[in-house]
C-alpha cells in the first residue's frame, strides 16, 4: 500500500493507494467422456465410478490457481437414461464430482454437444452441478437464468463469464426453450449477454467460445473475426475449444472506438483436457496459466504473462487399470532422461517428445510481461 502526502502548507490529507491485486487464472480444453472413459473408472466390486485416478498428475496445478474454469462436453443426464459415449454424451455424476476435486471452478457447458440428452438433459446437468457446487455458464433452464451473468469476485477482482457455442449438432432447441443454450449464430443475442455483463461492472469479462474447425490447429477466418468482434464489444478474455486439438495464443493491445485502449488475450483452443479420442494430436492438450493484475492506482487491468502446462492423456489400452491418466509432458521427460522413473518406456518419452514440440510450436512461446504485445 501506498501513501501519498502533501505538504503542510496544503494541508490535505494523505492519499491511500491500495496495493496491486494479482490473480492466477487456469482454463483446460474439452472435457470429454467416452464411453472407453467411464468404463475404465467403472469398479465391478462397488459398482462405483471413480475418475480421480486420471487427473492425479496434473491437480497441483488447477488446486493453486484463484480461479479455474473448463468446457464440460458432456451431460449429466442421470443414470436413469443410460450413460453413452459419442455421438449423444451422457456422463457419471462421478466425473464432476472428481473436476470439483481438482479445483474447477467454473464450467461452460455451451458446446455441440449441450443438447445431446435434449433439454432435461440440459436441466440434469445444471441441476448436478449445482449439487456439486461448481458455477456453470452457456446454458440455462429459464429465461431468467440466461439473462443472470455469473460474475466472480477472485480476490478483490470481478470477472464476469459468458459462453457461446456454435451449435447443437443439429440436434433443435426445443419451441419455447431457446433459452436453453446459447448460440453463436444470434449476433442481437449475443450483445445483450454482453451488454447485460458490463452492467455488473466486472473488471474483466471473459467469454468461453465452442468455435472452429475439428482437428484443425489453426484458427479458421470466421473465428478470428469473431474474436476481433468481441474484443471491440467489451471482452477481454477468449478461452476457444472443440477443435479437440490447440490452436495459437495471443496476447495484443486493442484501441477501442472511444481511443482507450486495453489488453486481450485469446486462445482458440486448448485441445481435449481428457477424452478417449485417438486421432493425431488429440490426446495432447494443454493447462492454461495466467497471471492478471489490477493496478491499485489506476484500476486498470493487465496480463503479465500467460504461460501453459503441456499434458497427454496417456491410455495404456484395453482393460488396464486406471486405464486413462493424464500426464506433464515436461515433468515426464525429465524424470525419464533422469532415470528416476520406470512409468514410461522408450516409445511413450518418445511420443512426448513428439508431442511436445507440436504443442509448441501450435501455441508459441510463454508470454513474459516484459514482453512487447503486437500494436
Amino acid at each position: 500500500m501506498k501513501f501519498v502526502t502533501k505538504s503542510k502548507e496544503e494541508k490535505t490529507p494523505e492519499i491511500i493507494i491500495p496495493d496491486d491485486i494479482v490473480i492466477n487464472m487456469v482454463a483446460t480444453g474439452d472435457i470429454m467422456c467416452h464411453t472407453t472413459n467411464f468404463n475404465a473408472a467403472y469398479n465391478r466390486e462397488t459398482k462405483t465410478y471413480d475418475f480421480t485416478p486420471v487427473f492425479v498428475n496434473v491437480a497441483k496445478h488447477i488446486t493453486k490457481a484463484d480461479i479455474a474454469i473448463g468446457n464440460l462436453e458432456t451431460t449429466f443426464a442421470g443414470e436413469d437414461r443410460g450413460y453413452t459415449g459419442y455421438p449423444t454424451f451422457n456422463s457419471p455424476e462421478a466425473l464432476g464430482y472428481a473436476l470439483k476435486d481438482i479445483g474447477i471452478d467454473v464450467l461452460s457447458t455451451a458446446n455441440n454437444h449441450s443438447l445431446d440428452k435434449r433439454y432435461t438433459g440440459v436441466v440434469s446437468t445444471l441441476d448436478t452441478l449445482d449439487e456439486i457446487g461448481i458455477s456453470h455458464v452457456g446454458t440455462a433452464r429459464s429465461q431468467e437464468e440466461q439473462d443472470t451473468i455469473l460474475v466472480k469476485d477472485v480476490n478483490g477482482i470481478k470477472i464476469a463469464f459468458l459462453a457461446f457455442t456454435y451449435g447443437t449438432n443439429g440436434i433443435p432447441v426445443e419451441a419455447g426453450k431457446e433459452y436453453c443454450v446459447n448460440l453463436i449464430e444470434e449476433e442481437a443475442f449475443m450483445l445483450k449477454q454482453l451488454e447485460l455483463a458490463k452492467v455488473q461492472k466486472p473488471d474483466i469479462i471473459c467469454a468461453s467460445m465452442h468455435w472452429g474447425v475439428e482437428y484443425s490447429q489453426k484458427p479458421s477466418e470466421d473465428q478470428q473475426q469473431l474474436a476481433n468482434y468481441l474484443f471491440n464489444h467489451g471482452v477481454d478474455i477468449i478461452i476457444g475449444n472443440h477443435a479437440h486439438v490447440v490452436e495459437p495464443m495471443e496476447k495484443r493491445n486493442i484501441t477501442l472506438e472511444d481511443g482507450t485502449q486495453k489488453e486481450v488475450f485469446v486462445v482458440y483452443a486448448l485441445g481435449n483436457f481428457v477424452s478417449g479420442q485417438t486421432i493425431e494430436h488429440t490426446k495432447s492438450t494443454a493447462i492454461l496459466d495466467m497471471q492478471i493484475r489490477k493496478s491499485g492506482e489506476t484500476g486498470k487491468i493487465t496480463i503479465d504473462s500467460v504461460d501453459y502446462i503441456p499434458v497427454y492423456c496417456y491410455d495404456r489400452g484395453g482393460n488396464s487399470q486406471n486405464r486413462y491418466e493424464l500426464l506433464d509432458i515436461r515433468e515426464e521427460i525429465t524424470a525419464y532422461e533422469s532415470g528416476s522413473t520406470e512409468k514410461i518406456n522408450k516409445a511413450l518419452y518418445n511420443t512426448l517428445k513428439s508431442e511436445l514440440k507440436n504443442i509448441e510450436s501450435v501455441l508459441g512461446k510463454p508470454i513474459k510481461k516484459e514482453e512487447k504485445v503486437e500494436g
